[in-house]
């Protein structure tokens, strides 16, 4: 499956993100970056360079939802990963059309 991502980081971390995210929300828009490196040194940086993320996702899936329900199904759709190898995650989730 191709992703519709605009920003692709590489590393296993993002790549297992981004295959969650496309499976569980169908995005029209998915944009991960790693910002890992400003990270370095500071707690939680756990040495392999994928601890802290922002992720951009647009998904019919978030329509009529808030901006907590949002996040809230981009958090299950990353599950273990939010407890075991991602320190940091940005969230920006909208429906088609928001800005």
């Amino acid at each position: 499956m191709t992703s519709p991502a605009t920003s692709l980081p590489t590393g296993p971390v993002a790549a297992i993100i981004i295959d969650r995210l496309v499976a569980a929300l169908h995005p029209s828009h998915l944009d991960l970056v790693n910002d890992s490196a400003r990270h370095a040194g500071h707690m939680g940086d756990d040495g392999t360079g994928e601890s802290h993320f922002s992720v951009t996702v647009e998904s019919t899936a978030f329509v009529g939802l808030s901006r907590v329900q949002r996040q809230r199904l981009v958090n299950n759709a990353l599950g273990d990963l939010l407890s075991s190898r991602i320190h940091a995650l940005a969230i920006k989730a909208r429906a088609p059309g928001e800005r």
